[in-house]
């Protein structure tokens, strides 16, 4: 470094280090993704010297905090200036050197480094560890001044710069001990000169620091912060209503929460954690996005609501994590990267299944948390190799044998001796899945079958493939195979002759169907579509063409129930050598409505349904 008087006595000017004038428009300009970042860093500094002042004072009285100790932000519309001023530790002339002349060579870091032999409740609670945070002042302003006294010492220190390479020392005037840093608001950051807007940004990301925040408002110093973190007291210590009304300011619910986690992590990685599960659904609480927004706080101080912490499959748990184990990150991207995270997200989430695990045990209160979040929950079982058994366990479901909710432990209890599947049927509503006639067979022989109704279980099932090592089988794709079972004792209708039917049938549909085929899954009803063996299921493609996404060349199989008198009469016809052209286009039309989905040629259908009903239009026209 070099010094060069500066036209005023006392004054001198030094160039930052080399790594300073290299390393500074790249904090300014790209290491925070948010402006606003600014003030986070530098709330967290004062924070940390008030801290830090509070523990020297242990061993040295002249350096006491005085009672009313805080942390003030005072915005000067008309002069442009924004003010920090805390009562912290302050700084000598050679630490203003060597804390704001060199990049990445923080006080604190430093200072923590004096810790090592001091008992843990004497510690401070430091946060900034990376010594560029100050810097992020010059995202807003165009020239900063700092001016600092030492606790215990009588001078104080201007230190003075516009980021460009060098900066100003020189002797200055406070009257007490402590820093007041001084923003020159650039012409396009106007917005953080209006009281309003930083208190906004205080409550976003310094909420909760332990020291009181102020901003200076017409006049009058108004709390900015809250400054108490519930998720780092003692559970015991932290009252029903304090949670209730901290859950509605944390999620703008107005609600209480259907369960509440709090505890403490220790060992290995500390950290504290405040989670909630909503007691309802929120009204878009399944957003386009699938982030967990749980908030990661480092030693009080907000850093991100973007770290991942839950898995998307656990996305409606929200809350608080507070980690003694990460530095105030410079980054999300660097954030992500860190192998602490990853032991906190492997933590949480153990937790979060553990706790999902006893709350089972009650029936009608795990009904209410499933109806809310359960759509959301079963996504766990498509795209979480890791838990997708144990989100398995905890899935529930509709059922043909029981009312209300059931789960796959109480499905494989039920089954019969010689059954090693387990039966289901994807839909888009429950009601009409219970009364459709892919499932009277397995109705009529006392096999129960499960009946998923949200857009993801149309996926799942080919992931998760078998519970226990019982078999996942989708009652409308492929074989059924109904004749282990047997046949139902109510059915001993004689059946028609299909060796003819089928062909002229399959011929009369041509493409409109992959195959034409009896069944031994209907009872009552006379046909019905079914997907071909290992193609896509009827209602995974029902999805896809709805989004735009149709599979080409999948066409489905049409089933007939051989015992029906339709099916009988159709048969005849063709042994008599009579056309069934009209009507096998009838039957697969209404094979489509049964399955939910309109006819291909509405107009078509509505024709030729008129003909036959008004006589007109028989297999022999």
């Amino acid at each position: 470094m070099t010094d060069a008087a500066n036209g005023a006595k006392g004054a001198e000017t030094r160039e930052f280090s080399a790594e300073v004038g290299r390393l500074l428009d790249l904090v300014v300009h790209s290491l925070y993704s948010e402006r606003e970042i600014f003030l986070r860093e530098l709330v967290a500094n004062a924070a940390d010297a008030t801290d830090r002042r509070r523990f020297e004072a242990l061993t040295d009285g002249a350096r006491a905090l005085p009672e009313d100790a805080k942390i003030r932000i005072n915005p000067e519309k008309d002069a442009r200036l924004l003010t920090i001023s805390d009562d912290g530790s302050g700084m000598t002339r050679d630490e203003l050197v060597a804390n704001l002349g060199t990049i990445a060579r923080s006080g604190t870091r430093a200072f923590g480094k004096q810790l090592q032999d001091a008992k843990p409740e004497d510690r401070p609670n430091l946060i900034g560890q990376f010594g560029v945070g100050f810097y992020a002042a010059f995202m807003v302003a165009d020239k900063v001044d700092v001016i600092s006294r030492r606790a215990g010492a009588d001078e104080a220190w201007r230190w003075t710069s516009d980021g460009k390479g060098s900066y100003t020392l020189e002797p200055a005037t406070r009257e007490k001990a402590g820093t007041d840093i001084i923003l020159h608001i650039k012409e396009d950051a106007d917005e953080f000169l209006d009281s309003w807007r930083l208190q906004a940004i205080i409550r976003k990301w310094s909420d909760h620091i332990a020291w009181p925040v102020t901003i200076l408002r017409d006049g009058n110093e108004e709390a900015a912060n809250e400054g108490t973190a519930l998720w780092r007291k003692a559970k015991g210590d932290v009252t029903e209503e304090q949670l209730n009304e901290f859950y509605r300011h944390l999620t703008h619910n107005f609600d209480t929460p259907w369960d509440t986690l709090h505890w403490r992590a220790e060992g290995m990685m500390e950290f504290s954690a405040l989670l909630f599960v909503p007691g309802s659904r929120p009204f878009e609480y399944a957003e386009q996005t699938r982030e967990s927004r749980i908030r990661l706080h480092v030693r009080r101080m907000f850093i991100t609501d973007e770290a991942d912490i839950l898995p998307p499959w656990l996305r409606f748990v929200q809350g608080v994590v507070d980690t003694e184990d990460l530095p105030l990150n410079v980054s999300r991207e660097m954030l992500q990267a860190t192998p602490v995270l990853a032991r906190i997200r492997k933590a949480v989430t153990s937790k979060v299944m553990g706790e999902l695990k006893t709350r089972a045990k009650d029936v009608e209160s795990y009904t209410t948390f499933w109806e809310n979040f359960g759509p959301i929950f079963k996504e766990g079982m498509w795209d979480d190799a890791a838990h997708r058994t144990e989100v398995a366990g905890l899935s529930r479901f509709r059922s043909t044998a029981v009312e209300g909710l059931t789960s796959f432990d109480d499905y494989i209890s039920r089954m019969k001796p010689e059954q090693d599947a387990i039966y289901y049927l994807t839909g888009d509503n429950a009601e009409t899945l219970a009364a459709s006639p892919q499932i009277e067979g397995f109705k009529a022989r006392g096999i129960e079958v499960l009946l998923l109704s949200d857009p993801v279980d149309s996926f799942w099932p080919d992931r998760l493939s078998s519970f226990e090592g019982k078999t996942l089988r989708n009652v409308a794709q492929g074989q059924t195979d109904l004749e282990k079972f047997g046949a139902p004792a109510e059915t001993d209708a004689e059946k028609a002759d299909m060796d003819t039917l089928l062909p002229a049938l399959k011929t009369a549909l041509g493409e409109a169907v992959s195959d034409v085929k009896a069944t031994d899954r209907l009872v009552s009803s006379a046909m019905v579509l079914t997907a071909p063996e290992g193609g896509p299921d009827l209602q995974l493609q029902k999805l896809m063409q709805r989004s735009g996404q149709a599979l080409p060349g999948v066409t489905p199989v049409l089933e007939l129930n051989p015992a029906h008198p339709l099916v009988h009469r159709l048969a005849q016809k063709v042994k008599a050598g009579e056309p069934v052209d009209e009507m096998a286009h009838i039957l697969l039309d209404v094979a489509s409505i049964q399955n939910g989905e309109p006819p291909k040629d509405v107009n078509a259908f509505s024709r030729r349904l008129m003909d036959v009903l008004v006589g007109q239009g028989t297999p022999a026209a």
